[in-house]
This record gives C-alpha cells, sequence and structure tokens, in this order.
C-alpha cells in the first residue's frame, strides 16, 4: 500500500536492522526485598505508571450485570461439548446499558468444572465457529477512508473465516472449555466513533467521549471486557475459575497482558504477537516504535504516551515490567519469525527480564539463557516460542499454549474421543 510522504518517513525510522540496535538499558523493577514488598508497595506504583502513561484508566464494573443464555446446545461437534452463548448485559442506574454476546464451548463428561481458555476475537463470534448457526454480531459495518480502520464483522456468507485462529475441538479435547467475544461489542476499533460506540459510553457522557485529551483509550475497554467474561466465568458450575487463562494476539495480546496485570483473577496470561506496548522491550529499538503506532491508533492508549514518541528510554518503566506486575502467575509469549515488527528477540528479552520479580516468589521464571530455536517452546514457570511464519496465531501456537497450562493447571480431564 502507498503511503503518503510523512507517513512514509515514519515507516521509514522504523529499524529492522539488528546491527543498528544500539546499547540500551532497561528500568531496574527490583526495588522489593522480599515478594511482600514486591506485590504491596512496588507493583501498585508501577500499575499506576501504565495507567497514566500508556493505557489509561479502566472502569469499574458496572453497576448491575445480568447474564442471559440466549442460546444452548448439548450436542456440538459430534457430541464433544455443550454450547453456551451468554448476552451479558452491562446496566447502570443512570439507565444506560450495554450488552455483549459471549461463545462458550464446555467438554462433556468432565467430572468436576473444567479450566478454560477465554480471549477477544476480531470479527465477530460467527467469524470463529465453523458452526452455521452463531449468531451474528449486532454491531454494524463501518468504512472508512482508510481500509486500517474498517470495522468488518463477518456477515452470513463469511462465517468461519477467522476459525483456523480458534481450534475449539482440539481445545476440547485436551479438556478445557473455550469462550470468546468480539473485541468491537466493547470498543469500535475506529478512529473517528470508537469512545462514542464502546463501555466508556456508560460512565462518561458523549461530550466528554468526544474530546482528543481523554485519560483512556481502547486496550482499558477491551481489557475490561475480559474482566466481565470471568465475571460470568464465576457464575458457571461448569467452569473451575480459578483456572482461567486469558489469551490474545496482536493489539489483543497488548490487551490480555493489560488484563492480566489489572485483575490477578486471570490464573494465565498469554501474549502472542503482541509487539510495541504488548510484551517487547521499546528501548531496543527494534520492529514498530510509539511513532509509527501511535500514527495509526493514538486512541488505543493514554494521550500522555504521544509525549515519549522517539523518547521511550525516558519512560519509568518498559515491558518488562508489565509482565512482572503478573507475577508469580504464569505467562507465555510468542510470536512468528517473520514478524519483524513485533520484535521476537525484544519479546524474549523482556520476559526473561521479568525474571527477576518472579524469583521473589521462588519461581525460576523463564530459566533460559538464549531464544529457542524456531518451533521449539520453553516450559517453565514463564514460557516462550517462535512458530515459523508470519504475525498470526496458528494451530502450533495453540498446541504449545495447551501443553502450558497442562503443566500450570495439572492436566485437567480429557476427552475420550
Amino acid at each position: 500500500m502507498a503511503f503518503d510522504k510523512n507517513t512514509q518517513a515514519k515507516f521509514d525510522r522504523m529499524n529492522l536492522d539488528e546491527n543498528k540496535v544500539k546499547p540500551y538499558k532497561t528500568p531496574e523493577v527490583l526495588q522489593a526485598g522480599n515478594a511482600f514488598e514486591w506485590y504491596n508497595k512496588i507493583r501498585p506504583y508501577y500499575l499506576n505508571e501504565f495507567k497514566n502513561f500508556m493505557y489509561g484508566d479502566m472502569p469499574p464494573r458496572p453497576d448491575i450485570m445480568e447474564f442471559e443464555l440466549i442460546n444452548c446446545k448439548n450436542d456440538v461437534f459430534n457430541n464433544l461439548a455443550t454450547r453456551k452463548i451468554i448476552r451479558m448485559h452491562f446496566k447502570m442506574h443512570s439507565g444506560l446499558s450495554r450488552f455483549a454476546d459471549m461463545l462458550l464451548y464446555i467438554p462433556k463428561g468432565a467430572k468436576s468444572p473444567v479450566p478454560a481458555f477465554m480471549g477477544l476475537n476480531f470479527a465477530s463470534n460467527a467469524a470463529c465457529s465453523l458452526e452455521d448457526d452463531i449468531p451474528l454480531s449486532h454491531i454494524k459495518p463501518v468504512k472508512s477512508e482508510s481500509r486500517f480502520f474498517d470495522i468488518i464483522p463477518a456477515q452470513e456468507n463469511e462465517r468461519g473465516n477467522n476459525a483456523e485462529r480458534w481450534p475449539f475441538e482440539e481445545i476440547l479435547k485436551r479438556g478445557y472449555a473455550v469462550a470468546t467475544c468480539y473485541y468491537s461489542e466493547f470498543f469500535l476499533d475506529h478512529l473517528d466513533d470508537g469512545f462514542s460506540n464502546s463501555i466508556f459510553s456508560l460512565f462518561y457522557p458523549q461530550e466528554q467521549l468526544k474530546r482528543k485529551d481523554n485519560n483512556f483509550g481502547a486496550i482499558g475497554a477491551w481489557a475490561w471486557g475480559l474482566s466481565r467474561m470471568l465475571d460470568y466465568m464465576e457464575s458457571d458450575k461448569d467452569i473451575d475459575a480459578s483456572k482461567v487463562a486469558v489469551l490474545g494476539h496482536s493489539r489483543l495480546g497488548k490487551t490480555a497482558l493489560w488484563a492480566g496485570a489489572c485483575d490477578p483473577r486471570f490464573a494465565m496470561i498469554i501474549s502472542n504477537g503482541s509487539g510495541c506496548c504488548g510484551a517487547k522491550l521499546s528501548r531496543r529499538n527494534f520492529g514498530e516504535n510509539f511513532e509509527w503506532l501511535l500514527h495509526w491508533r493514538p486512541y488505543w492508549f493514554h494521550k500522555k504516551l504521544q509525549d515519549y514518541i522517539n523518547r521511550e528510554a525516558e519512560l519509568h518503566f518498559d515491558q518488562h515490567t508489565l509482565i512482572s506486575l503478573c507475577a508469580p502467575r504464569p505467562v507465555y509469549v510468542a510470536s512468528g519469525s517473520e514478524d519483524h515488527y513485533a520484535d521476537p528477540r525484544g519479546e524474549f528479552t523482556s520476559l526473561k527480564e521479568a525474571g527477576t520479580v518472579y524469583r521473589l516468589f521462588g519461581s525460576k521464571g523463564l530459566d533460559a539463557a538464549e531464544m529457542p530455536p524456531v518451533g521449539e517452546s520453553i516450559q517453565n514457570d514463564l514460557g516462550y516460542h517462535v512458530h515459523k511464519g508470519p504475525h498470526d496465531i496458528a494451530s502450533f501456537d495453540w498446541d504449545k499454549f495447551l501443553d502450558f497450562a497442562d503443566l500450570h493447571f495439572e492436566s485437567p480431564f480429557v476427552a475420550d474421543f
């Protein structure tokens, strides 16, 4: 795609040459002598730093939450699972309300509540499943001058067009439930209309949502949605809500990390291809940077992040700090070998450096000095791999995520199919 002169200049300033990475020093996060000091003193400080400079404020729970079972089938995937479609209603005492639909599959035959994976999706629940009767999203398509800002939930003839990213049957056969929601039901990922068409509209008047200097962003709204999904999981007797892994790819990988940092109820956090403002170190100055990301998606973040374009080293934190906020819970990070803009080496280094905090809790952290070869997985208290291929999430990734969950969730029930 051809860029205008200004955009092309920003694109050209991204570094993709390892030889041009200059020496850098990551901020020291280990300012505590023990786990108690970290969790109760240092961690709250850094959590506020991320809120105030990168992701912005996250709203509280709505005044009222109601869960409506709008569809249930007990024999999906050749009787492998039960499928539930839950409408999550978010209501305020002011009379304002919104809802989002969650697609949930639960393996049949378990004698006790099962652990679960959950994550948001890019194209609607109907796009994620090969079943032909998943309700289409109520979100209407939005066309933009740039195709990068199009909102295109799957239509009737596009069912299942994202199913390769959601291998539901394989997840279920391994003994896990799995749930997803369409991310635009929490925040419309669009430059002009996002805030007015988001969960922030429950908490702020429309005139404030139209301002350009709000102290909140889309990633906070999506992370809020993940926590609301977990609220439902806690109400479902078939789910072990103490063993829920939150997962995301790309911008939703950033979201999964932020949700895991903010909500300690998530037992595991998995970030795939999250790159800049996700898992990768910003100070390495390799791949996507603040300048490029904020040129396209300023509304994902707190307005103050703009002040640090080309000044990443002046922030009080880097992304290893974000991963550290999840300690001592297991975190897995992955990328593609061709996903240079996400900087797999920067993600690996970030994850490894977070081990300093994990060791306060008696954890070994990543326990690896060097990146593994492409296609090999490190499975310790922290996990990591690089799959062969581009910026995507594939069956190989899910296989390794499931292995990691088996390791930490003590190998759940496996369906006999």
